[in-house]
């Protein structure tokens, strides 16, 4: 295995691992997947079964992106073939794809016509980069469905799937994970406001924007997030990165 996929794979476990500390996760479903260095025809995901906090570098499948395992000790969860592997060969710029029903964000997908509202600093974070895909329709176990949802993603960012939960794409781990993360606190403040039944303070669009395009001209703080969390685990889970090849 060569250097550049280790890293992948480490990377892969690091937000997995920290997507479960943060709530982010549920049971044992949901997924992440980031493609291989240097190829554009197959990804790394994580395995069915495991619990995020469980796994390692070694637990990581590979699959092409006909969703077929190409290598790995486990299985993958048949809907990760299906919005994964669409997802990676539709929109090759779509290097990791981060799939969760975290809690916050996923009651704005059960809301009628749930929006995502510029209401904090974080949330501006997202202006211009959001999608809505405003109907359900059951579990994505058919290559037409995965097709269908890939289509959503296609001019965006961050995808709210309606009565389901988030998609976000990136074209790294850190940006990816750090949008992930800020995404999910963007909703909570959301959420929270909108539950003391006051009225939401609404940035103007202008001003919106504007903070969207000095945080884009400076992705370095989410770089310097991402190294803390790989220091993090490295302090309190000795052997967590372990490639196990």
């Amino acid at each position: 295995m060569d250097a550049a996929t280790r890293e992948a794979r480490i990377d892969l476990t690091c937000a997995l691992r920290w997507a479960a500390k943060l709530g982010l996760h549920e049971g044992v479903c949901n997924h992440f997947s980031i493609a291989v260095p240097g190829r554009g025809d197959r990804f790394l995901i994580n395995p069915q079964g495991l619990h995020w906090l469980e796994v390692t570098p070694a637990d990581i499948v590979t699959v092409d992106v006909d969703g077929q395992v190409v290598e790995g000790r486990h299985a993958v969860e048949p809907t990760a073939f299906y919005i994964h592997s669409r997802i990676h060969r539709s929109r090759p710029s779509a290097r990791v794809v981060l799939h969760t029903h975290m809690p916050y964000a996923s009651t704005i997908c059960a809301l009628e016509h749930g929006r995502l509202a510029w209401v904090t600093q974080q949330s501006t974070k997202f202006h211009g980069r959001v999608a809505y895909d405003d109907t359900y329709n059951g579990l994505a176990v058919s290559e037409a469905e995965g097709d269908r949802l890939a289509a959503a993603c296609q001019g965006a960012d961050v995808i709210f799937l309606a009565n389901h939960g988030i998609l976000v794409c990136g074209e790294s781990m850190d940006l990816a994970f750090d949008d992930l993360y800020y995404l999910e606190r963007s909703a909570m403040i959301q959420v929270l406001a909108a539950g003391t039944g006051g009225r939401l303070r609404v940035i103007p669009p202008e001003i919106a924007a504007m903070t969207a395009q000095q945080m884009r001209e400076d992705r370095g703080q989410a770089r310097l997030h991402f190294a803390a969390l790989r220091r993090l685990l490295d302090r309190d889970e000795p052997g967590w990165s372990a490639p196990g090849d």
